[in-house]
């Protein structure tokens, strides 16, 4: 399976895997689209340093600057990359930054939909295990906190449950995987 990027948690100049790829031919019945070797070669070149021009990516990876500039934005449009500044929370003015096991009922597509609209929720993923879906969350302190968790993620229809997981130091953050 091709890999595409998605949105970075946290937000410099970092891209990050989502679940579409590229090119304009469907590949299959999910909807995938084949990433070429030029394409996967900018999206591993802008993972390391979101900021490069057009012209050093055109000498890298062999293409006119015009090239690289559309192969670029169609990968932005077609919703592969996005390309952000990454932060750390913490050293921004936020002080609570947490994860949340999240059991639910029912529809759980319709559950992760409705809390991924919450403003400090930045991070969703349905999953199979002890949690049917992960949230990570970014607060301004505790009491930022424990209002997102008593007021609004536990009154989501469907939730049933919540382990919270605060975080204390943020020990690696890394979003230069590649392209497969």
């Amino acid at each position: 399976m091709e890999r595409a990027l998605r949105p970075v948690r946290g937000g410099g100049g970092a891209v990050a895997p989502i679940t579409r790829n590229v090119e304009p031919l469907r590949n299959d019945s999910r909807g995938l689209f084949t990433l070429d070797d030029k394409s996967k070669q900018l999206i591993e070149l802008l993972q390391i340093d979101g900021r490069r021009s057009y012209a050093t990516l055109a000498k890298e990876v062999g293409l006119s600057e015009a090239a690289v500039r559309q192969r670029v934005q169609r990968l932005i449009d077609q919703n592969v990359m996005q390309i952000v500044a990454v932060t750390d929370p913490l050293s921004v003015g936020f002080t609570r930054q947490a994860m949340i096991g999240i059991r639910a009922d029912g529809d759980l597509r319709k559950v992760s939909e409705t809390i991924a609209k919450i403003k400090e929720v930045d991070y969703v993923v349905v999953c199979a295990g002890r949690y049917d879906l992960l949230a990570e969350v970014v607060c301004e302190d505790d009491a930022h906190l424990m209002e997102i968790l008593n007021d609004t993620i536990r009154n989501v229809p469907g939730v049933s449950s919540l382990e919270t997981f605060v975080y204390l130091r943020l020990e690696k953050q890394s979003y230069a995987w590649g392209a497969r």
